[in-house]
């Protein structure tokens, strides 16, 4: 970088004219040119770094440190013969930083400041170019290691923060197994707690790799590290918002070492740190903070997949097992490791509010996931031990769900159905609530067809409405004839036969006269009849009245375009032309 920095500031030295100097600086002009004059002796070696920027630096003092340099450099001047020579280094550990801090060391005479938060990329860097004592007593990869031996007299937030410094490079050092060895440590220091020691302990039994278990048992057990190391907290979560900033990767190394790893998960404090870590990682995404680096939904697949095998093995609450599903669905979790969720949530839908069925969509074709909603109702019919009581209480929270989501524009006439015919009709005493969802959902969706209309209504059972919700339903201009007729006779079981002496055959039908259309219908003793009954008979009257009327329309209708047809077909000029001024339907009242 300081040499980039020289070579740029002698362009733009040959830029100036040596006039614009003041007697003082013409000196530190001369020394700059005699600088420029002695830069091919001193740089002649220009390393391209990943890609991303280039190195001038020395061949001699490079090639006394490194030895993979050293054989590049050897390679190249038999090939090409030319004494400065360009390079290029791919895949390099920490990327153009990391080079630079190699670079200096060089320069320094192999003399450099280690520290917990760069020892992870010099180690690697060293790793990399074969620094080793084999080319210079005390050089770069020994120093690292004997700072590295050290660890167990790091700290806490030592060793938390050199695992953060190795998300750079995160191929590399684990590669080199230097993760694995922080990883290690981290797990001594909380193994000092006792709980924390019989959670791991129990982990690691349980644990697929024996081999694992035994390396972190044993320790587990070794010499603790000093008091003044240990964390302030005695709670047993007192290690869960300091492990929240390392990357997925590297949490997934510390609960693998912990030996529970995916299904082996049996501890309920891992869950609620993996559930903990993951809401964190939510948050994070939503902010997208300045400096932090991103992952995917794939990264964190397989902690949010050992999450749920936990939960699985745990108790959760149902409004518990709500929030971890909000929680892990933002990630790529596995449709076995859903589905095992969603079994658990349908056995006790029972026990849910209309909060927790309120899940926000992850698409843009409704507001809320009405689909799990209609695969929870499937679990939760097919379970086993189903009562009345139960299916009667997700009943009643169902028609709150239905009139919740009815607003919706985006939601479709298959999906409401789906939600509504979903419970058996035994869950329902009166289908007044799921009535309301309907309307609502006529009401903000007005361009519904008369098919999608009529289709809606089949899921009502008329027989088991109030007769206040099916005159209203009578009255709605929204609800097909049909259905409003059908709904009104439903409610003639529910009237006593003294009240209303009427026949079902005068029910079922009018009586229509030759050519007028005019129903009779046979009423006796109607002082008999309540304010209510006589209403209902009238609303019949209406909508059987305009049922026959617009058959009768129909049919004319249908004569009329047939006799123009005809005449169309036999040419008859001479006959007058049809008025169609005039209206081919009668006036309805």
């Amino acid at each position: 970088m300081l040499y980039i920095c020289c070579v740029s500031f002698l362009v733009y030295c040959n830029r100036i004219s040596f006039e614009h100097f003041s007697p003082s600086d013409k000196h530190k002009f001369l020394g700059y040119i005699q600088c420029k004059a002695t830069m091919p002796q001193l740089c002649d070696l220009a390393i391209h770094v990943n890609g991303q920027q280039i190195f001038f630096l020395n061949q001699k003092i490079l090639s006394a440190y490194s030895g993979k340099l050293k054989k590049i450099i050897g390679q190249e001047k038999r090939k090409s013969q030319i004494k400065n020579l360009s390079i290029g280094i791919d895949n390099f550990p920490g990327g153009p930083d990391g080079f630079e801090m190699v670079s200096r060391f060089c320069y320094n005479h192999g003399k450099t400041k280690i520290t917990v938060s760069n020892v992870a990329l010099l180690h690697c860097c060293a790793v990399f170019l074969g620094m080793t004592e084999n080319l210079s007593p005390g050089n770069l990869l020994k120093q690292t290691e004997t700072f590295l031996d050290g660890m167990i007299h790091w700290s806490w937030h030592d060793i938390i923060a050199s695992l953060k410094s190795c998300e750079s490079f995160f191929t590399y050092s684990d590669t080199s197994g230097l993760v694995e060895k922080l990883v290690f440590s981290l797990l001594e220091k909380l193994a000092q707690n006792s709980d924390i020691a019989t959670l791991i302990a129990s982990s690691s039994s349980s644990s697929s790799s024996p081999e694992t278990a035994s390396r972190f048992r044993f320790s587990s057990s070794s010499k603790t590290t000093p008091e003044s190391t240990k964390p302030g907290s005695s709670s047993k979560q007192w290690w869960f918002d300091d492990l929240i900033i390392l990357p997925p990767m590297i949490i997934e190394k510390v609960i693998a070492n912990m030996g529970a790893c995916g299904t082996d998960n049996n501890s309920f404090i891992l869950t609620k740190f993996l559930l903990h870590y993951l809401k964190n990682a939510v948050l994070q995404c939503k902010g997208g903070a300045k400096g932090s680096v991103l992952y995917s939904r794939a990264d964190y697949a397989g902690l949010a997949g050992t999450a749920v095998h936990g939960v699985s093995k745990t108790s959760f609450s149902c409004r518990g097992l709500f929030s971890v599903l909000r929680i892990v669905s933002g990630f790529g979790l596995s449709r076995d490791c859903r589905a095992k969720l969603e079994r658990l949530i349908g056995g006790m839908l029972d026990q849910a509010t209309l909060d927790d069925l309120l899940i926000s969509g992850h698409d843009d074709r409704g507001v809320f996931d009405v689909n799990l909603v209609i695969r929870l109702l499937r679990i939760f019919v097919n379970s086993d031990f189903l009562s009345s009581q139960k299916l009667k209480k997700v009943g009643r929270l169902i028609d709150k769900y239905l009139c919740e989501i009815s607003p919706d524009q985006n939601l479709e006439t298959s999906k409401l159905l789906g939600v509504a015919e979903s419970l058996p009709d035994s869950a329902r005493d009166c289908f007044d609530g799921v009535y309301r969802a309907i309307d609502i959902y006529l009401e903000s969706h007005p361009t519904l067809s008369f098919e999608e209309r009529s289709r809606l209504c089949s899921c009502l059972n008329f027989g088991k409405m109030s007769l206040e919700a099916c005159k209203d339903l009578a009255k709605n201009p929204r609800i097909p004839p049909n259905i409003a007729v059908q709904a009104l006779k439903s409610q003639h079981s529910k009237i006593p036969q003294s009240d209303y002496p009427v026949s079902v055959k005068d029910v079922e039908g009018p009586s229509t006269s030759s050519s007028s259309g005019h129903m009779v219908l046979h009423r006796d003793n109607v002082e008999r009849l309540s304010q209510e009954t006589q209403e209902m008979r009238m609303n019949i009257q209406r909508m059987q009245w305009r049922v026959i009327e617009l058959e009768n329309a129909c049919r004319e209708m249908k004569g009329r375009v047939s006799k123009v047809v005809r005449q169309d077909v036999n040419g008859m000029t001479s006959t007058p032309p049809y008025n169609y001024s005039r209206s081919p339907f009668p006036r309805l009242c």
